[in-house]
């Protein structure tokens, strides 16, 4: 029977019949039957200081981590997120939201998002992974391991750029000083620090660049002394006038901003005279490559594309679950971490994997025998660099097969990159960045325990 209009719609939405729902059924009966991974994250919701017993209802732990999933899951931002939980009646079953509940913002999202630390979702990851190993799962007998690098939300840093960031910031930071102090003074040179960035950008060659840079670098450090000067009165400010306690709290803070800005200036000012002016080649360690993200590295990875971000080592296991992995500072060599994510898994186990796959990176003789003492019994490196087959594996076809398995990382890899949003880390700060690393792990190991069926 089909009719013009439904008059009146029902009062229960249905369950609908769809295989994205059906996976968040089996992730949502999980999170049920293991009810500490939600106690993980309301400690770290409490232990912002707010007392959990005062103020208006706030979202769960297992809210927040719910929604955590299906934002990584789905590669939703905030204002996203929101419209879909306030949406979506199958969000809000999964997410525990009732059904005339209020749906969070997206302020309130993001500021519950950010209080879960990268410490309690690797916590979390290694609780479903010793469920997984109790259910025979997921074992860890045969590991791979691999590495990448995900980038930070950072454009392609040139000196001109950073010293343009460093203008614009301090000079902001001191108009929204003057506006609460008046006896503050300076003059901003933002639109002329912007003419010469753009100017820099454009020069037909380095000979048209230097005298362009050596201007920009003039109006940077006029910008830092009167920024300095602008700390120093707010410092004085402080001490001096206790007549407003308001006042003062926001002026000491944003002399705290205009002092941590500065010192990173001063970084991108001395690495700018290094290179333009004395032509000197500055090693990638000590480049500052953003003073919003000054944790983000300088990595080249196979001679190819440069990043700008942190290299994770990933270890996987024969079911496909993410079972470790690693933010490492700078660009480290593979071959230093191989010993490192098998003393990781032997920790977590207690026990050695039988088996472990390595990239050809990880290789060297060190590694092998270090690995081999540890009690792992066949080793593939996927390029042997003058080792033996005798030598890492019981025998030939044994070899053929870890390094056939070795190639599953890959497809790991690709998975988090593709579907949960590994290739980039659009929040701010190396905590942070960590906590979004873990975040779509453990979001992706959900994901594939429910695709396992999972009891």
């Amino acid at each position: 029977m089909r009719k013009t209009m439904v008059v009146q719609l029902p009062f229960v939405s249905p369950t609908i019949c769809h295989v994205h729902a059906r996976e968040l059924q089996q992730i949502g009966r999980i999170l049920d039957q293991m009810p500490e991974l939600a106690q993980l994250v309301y400690a770290d919701l409490v232990a912002s200081g707010v007392s959990p017993k005062k103020g208006r209802e706030g979202m769960s732990g297992e809210q927040v981590l719910r929604t955590l999933v299906v934002k990584q899951m789905n590669g939703f931002d905030y204002e996203e997120l929101a419209f879909h939980l306030a949406d979506s009646a199958t969000y809000r079953a999964f997410c525990h939201l009732g059904f005339a509940g209020n749906s969070p913002k997206k302020a309130t999202l993001q500021r519950n998002f950010k209080l879960v630390r990268a410490e309690t979702l690797e916590a979390i990851n290694r609780l479903l992974l010793s469920r997984a190993n109790e259910h025979d799962v997921e074992n860890g007998h045969k590991v791979r391991v691999d590495s990448t690098v995900e980038d930070s939300a950072i454009h392609p840093p040139t000196d001109s750029s950073l010293l343009y960031d460093s203008v614009r910031v301090l000079a902001r930071l001191m108009i929204q000083s003057k506006a609460l102090l008046s006896s503050i003074v300076f003059t901003d040179h933002t639109r002329r620090a912007k003419r010469r960035d753009i100017a820099i950008l454009h020069a037909k060659s380095i000979e048209d660049r230097v005298p362009l840079y050596r201007d920009l670098l003039k109006v940077s450090n006029k910008t830092l002394g009167a920024a300095d000067r602008a700390a120093d009165q707010i410092d004085a400010f402080a001490r001096d006038d206790k007549s407003d306690s308001f006042l003062v709290g926001q002026l000491v803070l944003l002399a705290v901003q205009i002092r941590h800005y500065i010192a990173l200036a001063r970084r991108v000012v001395d690495q700018t005279k290094r290179r333009i002016l004395d032509g000197e080649s500055v090693p990638a360690a000590q480049k500052l490559v953003s003073i919003f993200e000054p944790h983000a590295d300088v990595i080249v990875k196979d001679r190819r594309a440069t990043y700008y971000g942190h290299k994770l080592f990933l270890t996987t296991g024969a079911s496909g679950l993410i079972l470790d992995c690693v933010v490492e500072d700078g660009n480290p060599a593979d071959a230093t971490l191989a010993i490192k994510m098998i003393e990781r898994q032997k920790e977590f186990y207690d026990r050695a994997p039988r088996q472990a796959a390595f990239d050809g990176g990880f290789s060297s003789r060190e590694n092998l025998a270090a690995i081999k003492e540890m009690g792992v019994e066949d080793i593939a490196f996927s390029k042997a660099r003058g080792l033996e087959i005798g030598e890492m594996a019981s025998s030939g076809l044994v070899y053929r097969q870890l390094r056939r398995f070795r190639a599953g990382v890959e497809a790991g890899i690709s998975f988090l990159k593709r579907c949960f949003g590994i290739s980039r880390c659009n929040w701010r700060g190396l905590p942070s960045f960590k906590a979004y690393t873990w975040s779509g792990i453990v979001s992706a190991n959900l994901l594939q325990l429910a695709r396992l069926a999972f009891p």
